[in-house]
C-alpha cells in the first residue's frame, strides 16, 4: 500500500498537520488508542463522527495492498457525515482515486492500489456476509442492534482487524451502554471513552460553564443530561442481574449435533411463553435457541418447535413446578410428554435461590477460561430480560428489575414478578440441571412424572 507517512513520524501527526486539524483533548486519547476495539460515547454535537472518521483515516496505512474497511450503521444514511469527512481528507492528502456521490451504498477507492471504504446498511445483513475487512466503524453505534455487533465482531477476526463504535446514548439499557461501562478501565484489547459536548470547544469555547451547556444543564434531567450531553451512562438502578454483559455472555453459539438439547420452559399465555432450547458442553450451559411467544397455548408453541434443528435431539427438560398442576385442562407438562414425547423435571424453586444460583453461572470459569453461562443473539426473550436488546414484542426496554421507590432505592426483597419468563425458565433448568449452590432444606423433592 503506499506509503503516507515518514518512519519518523506517526501517522495521525503527519495527516493531521497536512489537512490543518487537530485533535481537542478529549479526542486525543481515542485517537492515540491502539486497541483493537473501541467504544466511544459522545454527547450530541461532541464531535464523534470527526472523531470516528479521523480514527479510520490514520489506521488506513495499517494494512496490506488492497484493504478493504467498512462504515456500519443501521440504515446508509447514517454513514453520510464520517463518509463526506473522508472523501475530503482524503482529497486534500492526494490519496482520492474515486468516490460515489451517494452512501447507499457508498464506496471511496484510495491509494492507488485498488484499496476501498464501503458504506453498510445494517437493515440489509447480507450486505455484512461479504469479504472480511480490515477495520471497521459503527456509526451511530447506539441505533445497531446487537446482531449487528457481534456480525462486526466477527467479521474483522479473519484479518485480526479493528472495531471503532461511536454513538449518542437515548437511554442506558442495551448493548452500547453496557460496553461503555464496562471498558472504561480497559479490558484486554478493548477500551471505552466518553466525548461530552462540552469538550467540543469550537461549538462550545467556555467548555462546561458555556452559557449553552449551562441552559441546558438548567433546562434538563439529570438523567437526559449526562446521557445525551456528558455521554455518561445511567442504567436504571435495580436490574436483578447486572452481571450479565454484551460483550461477555453473548456468543455466536449454535446447534452441536454431538451433544443432547435440554429444553427448559416457563408457560405463559399474555406475558409470555418462553422455552429456552440449551446444550451443556464442556462445562458450559449456552443457550442456542429460544421460542418466546405471546398469545400461543402449549400445543402451538410445540408445533414451533417441531420446526426446529435442535427437535431430534431433545433428551429432557425442566419447567416451573406448576406445570404439573391441573386447572381444569391437561397439566402443561402432560401436554408435553403427549405431544412431544419429553419428560420434564419439577421442583419448587425459591426466588431468592433460584436468583443467587444464576449469579453464580454468570461468573466465570478460571478452569475453562470461558464464562459458564452464554446466550446467542437470536435469544432475544432472554436478553430483553437481562436488559441488552429491547422487548420483542414492542420494542421497549423491560428488564427483570428489583421494586425500588421514586429515588431508585431497593424495596422489598424480592424482584417485581414480571419481565422474567425466559429467566425463570432458566433458573428451572439449572437448578434441575446443576443444584442449588449449597444444601437447603426442599419443600418439594424433585419430580419426575410419566
Amino acid at each position: 500500500m503506499t506509503t503516507l507517512v515518514a518512519p519518523s513520524q506517526t501517522v495521525g501527526e503527519m495527516m493531521f498537520s497536512k489537512l490543518g486539524w487537530a485533535p481537542t483533548m478529549k479526542q486525543a486519547p481515542i485517537l492515540a488508542c491502539g486497541k483493537r476495539q473501541i467504544v466511544v460515547s459522545g454527547g450530541e454535537q461532541s464531535g464523534k463522527s470527526m472523531v470516528a472518521s479521523k480514527y479510520m483515516l490514520q489506521r488506513l496505512p495499517d494494512a496490506e495492498e488492497k484493504a478493504l474497511y467498512w462504515l456500519v450503521a443501521a440504515d446508509y444514511e447514517r454513514t453520510k457525515a464520517e463518509f463526506d469527512y473522508l472523501v475530503e481528507d482524503l482529497g486534500k492528502l492526494g490519496l482520492l482515486i474515486k468516490a460515489t456521490k451517494r452512501v447507499d451504498p457508498g464506496v471511496i477507492e484510495f491509494g492507488g492500489d485498488g484499496s476501498k471504504i464501503e458504506t453498510k446498511s445494517a437493515s440489509d445483513p447480507r450486505t455484512l456476509a461479504m469479504r472480511a475487512p480490515n477495520g471497521i466503524v459503527i456509526c451511530e453505534a447506539s441505533q445497531v442492534d446487537l446482531t449487528t455487533y457481534m456480525k462486526c465482531r466477527a467479521r474483522i477476526a479473519p484479518k485480526r482487524g479493528w472495531l471503532f463504535m461511536s454513538g449518542t446514548m437515548e437511554g442506558s439499557l442495551g448493548w452500547f451502554p453496557s460496553l461503555v461501562s464496562e471498558w472504561r478501565s480497559g479490558m484486554g484489547d478493548k477500551q471505552s471513552f466518553m466525548l461530552p459536548t462540552p469538550s467540543n470547544i469550537h461549538l462550545y469555547p467556555g467548555g462546561e460553564t458555556d452559557p449553552e451547556i449551562l441552559r441546558l444543564k438548567a433546562e434538563s434531567s439529570d438523567e437526559f443530561f449526562m446521557e445525551r450531553i456528558m455521554g455518561v451512562p445511567m442504567p436504571p438502578r435495580g436490574l436483578v442481574f447486572p452481571e450479565f454483559r454484551a460483550d461477555y455472555h453473548v456468543a455466536d453459539v449454535e446447534l452441536d449435533a454431538e451433544k443432547p438439547v435440554l429444553v427448559w420452559i416457563d408457560p405463559g399465555y399474555d406475558g409470555a411463553y418462553a422455552v429456552e432450547v440449551v446444550q451443556v458442553v464442556d462445562g458450559q450451559v449456552r443457550v442456542i435457541d429460544e421460542v418466546y411467544e405471546r398469545g400461543l397455548v402449549t400445543e402451538d408453541i410445540i408445533t414451533v418447535c417441531e420446526g426446529r434443528p435442535w427437535w431430534k435431539k431433545r433428551v429432557g427438560g425442566a419447567v416451573d413446578i406448576a406445570g404439573y398442576q391441573h386447572q381444569a385442562m391437561p397439566a402443561v407438562a402432560e401436554i408435553w410428554l403427549a405431544k412431544a414425547g419429553l419428560n420434564l423435571l419439577a421442583e419448587k424453586v425459591r426466588i431468592n435461590e433460584g436468583t443467587e444460583r444464576m449469579k453464580s453461572v454468570l461468573k466465570w470459569d478460571p478452569l475453562q477460561k470461558q464464562p459458564k453461562f452464554v446466550v446467542s443473539p437470536k435469544c432475544r426473550g432472554l436478553l430483553s430480560e437481562f436488559g441488552v436488546v429491547p422487548n420483542p414484542f414492542d420494542g421497549q426496554s423491560r428488564a427483570y428489575k428489583w421494586r425500588t421507590d421514586r429515588d431508585g432505592n431497593t424495596v422489598g426483597d424480592t424482584p417485581e414478578d414480571k419481565n422474567n419468563h425466559a429467566l425463570k425458565a432458566c433458573i428451572y433448568g439449572i437448578v434441575s440441571e446443576l443444584g442449588y449452590i449449597t444444601l437447603i432444606n426442599r419443600e418439594y423433592a424433585r419430580v419426575k412424572r410419566f
